[in-house]
């Protein structure tokens, strides 16, 4: 008797497979959608991908890190965007969590680099150290260098996950000394992905996973490689603190009466104003909260160099760029101006009002004065 052909499967297939349901997988398709910030119109072109297209074969490379881009992944909001990494698109090579190791790992990597040549996407997590020969960082008789310069070559486009990939991270910190180096600084010829944070939010990852799969090309990047779609706005301008920060109502230290009454934490050190992440519109664990909202100020992880742009705990007394929040030390004086100038005008206008209704009132008698006496 003949062996039935293995047959690739789609990501519905696959979906469906794990035991999800239709509605399961159409909601997966609206809360990816729109975390990607497409239009509900999108949705349909969303599900239709999923449902058509093979799983996407990926290699995940470790190198100098902390694993927390991993551990943010698969404690994502959503059950299936574990899935989609875990199962779905092929995770071919993973120290972290594929279950062979030593020989047999690379064996299982070099497989996925022979067969998929010019296909797989590669993601990298962690930093490269180029200090003493790149001795720092060394798997299975290589250098991380070793690792990545192989890897790449082969691969359709790169994502580097977190800080550690995109920008270097604390490793890089001055004086660096592994001199630890990102993923776009020493890869020029593919295209490359930034998703900083340290970590990444879980569900920012599957969506640029998902736009890949979805419409067969990277997303839109800012200036910096970073998908518009996530980091195309301040933390700053989605916090629910602004309106404080506006007023000039700041918290002056972590336990006083402000900080209590939830003020702005500009200055207590929050590098919100000067940091671009999408922390307060998709939130972490489950959408509950982000840092701000338990009490902390934004580090400014997402941005370059966030380990040496101060202490974290000190305000940043100009920001370049922001105008009027360059000073923001004077937010509360000048809020106060204005408000006072308010009301004086307020008063102004209300007494010339009442005056105006006055005047009337004693024309009217007058005029009823007259009426009476002819």
């Amino acid at each position: 008797m003949a062996t039935k052909k293995q047959v690739k499967e789609t990501y519905y297939e696959s979906i469906i497979g794990q035991g999800y349901s239709r509605r399961d997988f159409m909601k997966f398709a609206t809360y990816i959608a729109a975390y990607m910030g497409l239009e509900t119109s999108m949705i349909g072109q969303v599900a239709k991908s999923l449902e058509t297209t093979y799983r996407l074969p990926v290699i995940w490379e470790h190198y100098q890190e902390c694993t927390c881009c991993s551990e943010s992944f698969i404690r994502s909001n959503h059950p299936i965007v574990a899935d989609i990494i875990l199962d779905k698109i092929s995770l071919d090579y993973t120290l972290t969590l594929m279950a062979a190791s030593g020989h047999q790992a690379e064996a299982a990597k070099k497989a996925t680099m022979d067969k998929y040549k010019g296909e797989y996407i590669l993601c990298v997590e962690g930093s490269v150290p180029l200090g003493d020969n790149g001795n720092y960082c060394c798997i299975a008789g290589k250098t991380a260098k070793q690792h990545l310069l192989e890897v790449a070559e082969g691969a359709k486009a790169i994502i580097a996950w977190g800080s550690c990939a995109s920008n270097g991270c604390v490793q890089a910190a001055s004086p660096n000394p592994t001199e630890a180096t990102p993923i776009h600084k020493i890869i020029k010829n593919k295209p490359i992905i930034r998703v900083p944070g340290c970590p990444p939010i879980g569900e920012v990852m599957a969506g640029i996973i998902v736009h890949v799969v979805t419409f067969g090309r990277l997303p839109e990047l800012d200036r910096l490689g970073r998908p518009k779609a996530f980091y195309s706005k301040r933390v700053h301008d989605s916090c629910y603190r602004r309106p404080y920060y506006d007023a000039g109502l700041f918290a002056e230290t972590f336990d006083d009466q402000n900080a209590k009454e939830g003020y702005c934490l500009y200055k207590v050190g929050c590098k919100g104003p000067m940091t671009y992440n999408s922390c307060g519109t998709i939130k972490w664990n489950n959408g509950v909260s982000f840092p701000i909202q338990s009490g902390h100020g934004c580090i400014g992880c997402s941005e370059d160099n966030f380990w040496d742009n101060g202490p974290f705990y000190e305000r940043l007394t100009n920001l370049p760029g922001f105008g009027i929040e360059s000073t923001a030390d004077t937010v509360g004086k000048v809020a106060a101006g204005v408000l006072a100038g308010g009301l004086a005008a307020h008063a102004i206008a209300a007494s010339i009002s009442k005056r105006k209704e006055l005047l009337n009132r004693t024309a009217r008698g007058k005029e009823n004065e007259q009426k009476l006496d002819s």
